[in-house]
C-alpha cells in the first residue's frame, strides 16, 4: 500500500467540491476539530442572526414580534426545512424540545398504538450499546405502559429478537459508540413482519448521511438539533411520525401549543391535527433562530450535490482516516470499533486500544483523547463498560460541510506523535472534568 501524504490530502482539498462550505463557519485558527458528532460548528451567520431577534424582535417588537416575526411558526418553519434533509415531506416534521423528550412522546405513542391494537405486545427491542439516555427513557415509558426493555449484543441478533411480543423496536440509525449504519429499510421491514413499530433515533445521521424515513418505512423518529445540523449547545430538537400514525396517538405531554386553538383557552385539551400536537410548551425562540442558521449552513450544500455529495465525501474522510491510522499508528494496540464496509459506517472512526497494550492496560483512552486536544485536535472519548463487554472509546467524526482531507491527516499524525511519544501518560492528561 502506497504511504499517503499530506500533499496528497492538500491535493484532494484542491478537488473538493464542497470546500467552499468551509467558509460558511467560524472556526478557530489552527484548530483541527472532529467532535461535530457531538456538537457541531459555529455556522458564521448565527451570531448576527441572534442579536437581531434579541435586539429588534424581541427588544423593540416585544411580545407583539410572535406575530410580526413569526415566532409561532419557527417549529413548522424550520421542520419544514429539516424535512428533505430526512426524507419526509412539508409539514410532517416539527422542531421542539429536547431530543429526549421528544423521544418520550414519539416512544409512548408507539406503545399506546400497539397496546390498542393488541395489549400482549409488551416489549421494546434495542441494542444494549444504544444511547444511555434512549435506554432510560424506555424503562421509564416501560414502567408507565407495563412493557420491557429487551437488549440485543450484535446488530445481527436484531431480527432474531422481534417476535409476537414485540411492540416497538427502537434503535439509534447510527450507533454513537461505534459508528455503525443500521440498514432502516431492512430493519423496518423485519420489525413490521413481526407485527412491531419502529422509532429512529437520528441523531447521528440527520444532516451526515441520506436519510430516507418515509422510503424506509419508518413509523416514527427523532433528532438532534446540536450535531450534525449545526444548531448551537442545547439546540431544539426535532421528531416526526408516519401521517398514517400521527393523527391517532396521543403523545402524553399534552401542552398548550399542542392544543388544536392554544388561544381559546379552553379547559378540556383537543389535540391539533397531524404533527402540530407534538408539540408542547411555548418555543424557544432564541435557539430556534441558531438552529435556523445551522439548518441553513446544510441546505446550502443542496446546489453542490446535496447529502449525496455529504455522503461521498464523508465515506472519503473517514477512509482516508481509517487507512492513516493502519500505516502510521501501528504497534501501539489500536484497534477499530466502527465499520470497514462503507455501507455500514455512518460519519465517525471510532477507536479502541486492545487489552496487551500499554495505554490499554492503563485505560488510557481518556487520556490519550486529551493529550490530542492539548495539540489542538479535538475528538471525544466515551466510557465502556466492561460489565457488558465494551471498551472505552476514542470518537473522531468528520462533518464534510467544514472537514477538510488536510484535517484528517494532521489528527493522525498528531494521534501517532501522542503515542510514540506516551505524553498521555502524564497526570495532565488523566485529569477528568465534569463533561468527559
Amino acid at each position: 500500500m502506497t504511504a499517503l501524504t499530506r500533499d496528497a490530502a492538500l491535493a484532494l482539498d484542491a478537488d473538493d467540491a464542497l470546500a467552499p462550505l468551509r467558509q460558511l463557519f467560524d472556526i478557530p485558527d489552527g484548530l483541527v476539530y472532529l467532535d461535530g458528532n457531538s456538537l457541531g460548528v459555529l455556522p458564521r451567520a448565527t451570531p448576527a442572526r441572534v442579536a437581531q431577534v434579541v435586539q429588534q424582535e424581541w427588544g423593540q417588537g416585544l411580545i407583539g414580534s410572535w406575530n410580526a416575526a413569526g415566532w409561532m411558526a419557527l417549529p413548522q418553519r424550520i421542520g419544514d426545512k429539516i424535512a428533505p434533509l430526512v426524507g419526509v415531506g412539508a409539514g410532517e416534521l416539527v422542531v421542539a424540545d429536547s431530543t429526549s423528550v421528544n423521544l418520550f412522546k414519539v416512544l409512548s405513542a408507539a406503545l399506546q398504538l400497539q397496546r390498542e391494537r393488541d395489549p400482549a405486545r409488551t416489549v421494546v427491542v434495542s441494542e444494549r450499546s444504544n444511547f444511555p439516555t434512549d435506554l432510560y427513557i424506555a424503562e421509564s415509558l416501560g414502567r408507565l405502559h407495563g412493557c420491557m426493555l429487551r437488549l440485543v449484543d450484535r446488530p445481527e441478533d436484531i431480527p432474531a429478537a422481534l417476535d409476537g411480543r414485540t411492540a416497538v423496536l427502537m434503535l439509534t440509525q447510527v450507533n454513537y459508540r461505534t459508528g455503525r449504519l443500521h440498514d432502516m429499510a431492512a430493519l423496518s421491514a423485519a420489525a413490521h413482519g413481526a407485527g412491531a413499530l419502529t422509532v429512529w433515533d437520528l441523531a447521528h445521521s440527520a444532516g451526515a448521511v441520506p436519510v430516507a424515513l418515509a422510503a424506509d418505512g419508518a413509523d416514527f423518529a427523532v433528532g438532534c438539533g446540536y450535531k450534525y445540523l449545526n444548531g448551537g449547545p442545547g439546540a431544539p430538537a426535532f421528531c416526526w411520525a408516519r401521517p398514517a400514525h400521527a393523527g391517532r396517538a396521543w403523545q402524553p405531554l399534552a401542552g398548550w401549543h399542542g392544543h388544536a386553538a392554544p388561544f381559546a383557552f379552553e379547559a378540556g385539551y383537543q389535540p391539533a391535527p397531524g404533527m402540530a400536537r407534538y408539540l408542547c410548551g411555548t418555543p424557544p425562540v432564541l435557539a430556534m433562530a441558531a438552529l435556523e442558521c445551522g439548518v441553513d449552513t446544510l441546505l446550502a450544500a443542496q446546489s453542490l450535490g446535496g447529502m449525496a455529495a455529504i455522503r461521498a465525501k464523508s465515506l472519503a474522510l473517514t477512509r482516508l482516516f481509517i487507512t492513516l491510522v493502519q500505516q502510521r499508528c501501528g504497534g501501539h494496540g489500536l484497534v477499530f470499533a466502527s465499520p470497514d464496509a462503507d455501507a455500514q459506517r455512518g460519519s465517525q472512526v471510532c477507536l479502541a486500544f486492545d487489552g496487551d497494550s500499554d495505554a490499554g492496560r492503563a485505560g488510557g483512552a481518556f487520556a490519550v483523547v486529551q493529550a490530542l486536544i492539548a495539540r489542538q485536535v479535538v475528538g471525544d472519548f466515551r466510557a465502556g463498560d466492561a460489565a457488558d463487554g465494551l471498551p472505552d472509546i476514542l470518537r473522531f467524526g468528520v462533518t464534510p460541510l467544514y472537514t477538510r482531507f488536510a484535517d484528517v491527516w494532521d489528527a493522525v499524525e498528531q494521534l501517532r506523535q501522542v503515542l510514540v511519544s506516551g505524553e498521555w501518560r502524564e497526570p495532565r492528561f488523566n485529569q477528568r472534568g465534569v463533561v468527559t
